[in-house]
């Protein structure tokens, strides 16, 4: 499994791991799900969520949006904590659906393939329906008895999650914000771009040290 970025939003590895957020007593009531990693929250990512909504509005379902990955110890892979992905994303949503009420929760990663969808739903309820554009998510949710809507792919490449953090991590020491933002604007929203020059979170990229992988 890979990442959100179009392979897989969660990952299966023997990499070390934090204490991640804990279930809820209950789990939420089922929705529609779109589950992302969201190492930054991009432009393919608003596209997805875009059309999950439209979705959602016809079938007159809730949309929840999940972190995944909410365990994972800062890495150039995993750069932002996931209260501060939510940040990201609550600021997309409040540039562009000001007054849209969006459950966001976070799920922490387990090693454990074949009990992910179960293990998940403790954090985002279900079986509803798996909003997603990623093959190996679709195979975990549609076997766990969940109904899957497949959105196509858009602009891959460019959107592809290493290949942004790789653009960001080049940006890091650009000390003009102007000119930063320019680039960033290219992948990024403009409310998310502004939130990493803002709080500084984009610099923290400098400092963690290792080459970027492919890891989607």
């Amino acid at each position: 499994m890979t990442d959100d970025e179009w392979v897989a939003p969660f990952a299966f590895d023997e990499e070390v791991v934090l204490e991640g957020p804990e279930a809820p007593e209950n789990p939420p009531e089922p929705a529609l799900v779109v589950l992302g990693r969201f190492q930054p929250f991009h432009l393919g990512h608003a596209n997805l969520v875009e059309a999950a909504f439209a979705y959602a509005e016809k079938a007159s379902l809730a949309c929840r949006i999940v972190i995944g990955s909410a365990n994972k110890p800062e890495s150039l892979d995993n750069p932002w904590t996931w209260q501060e992905r939510e940040v990201m994303i609550r600021g997309w949503l409040d540039a562009n659906y000001s007054g849209k009420s969006v459950d966001i929760v976070a799920v922490p990663d387990i090693n454990d393939p074949p009990n992910w969808v179960s293990h998940a739903e403790q954090y985002h309820g279900g079986p509803g329906v798996l909003f997603t554009s990623d093959g190996p998510t679709t195979t975990l949710y549609c076997d766990a008895g969940w109904e899957v809507v497949e959105s196509p792919l858009q602009a891959r490449e460019s959107w592809e999650g290493w290949r942004i953090r790789s653009t960001l991590k080049m940006l890091s020491t650009v000390s003009e914000q102007d000119a930063a933002l320019s680039v960033m604007l290219e992948t990024i929203p403009n409310a998310v771009a502004s939130i990493l020059l803002d709080e500084g979170w984009l610099k923290r990229l400098a400092f963690l040290g290792r080459p970027f992988e492919p890891v989607g």
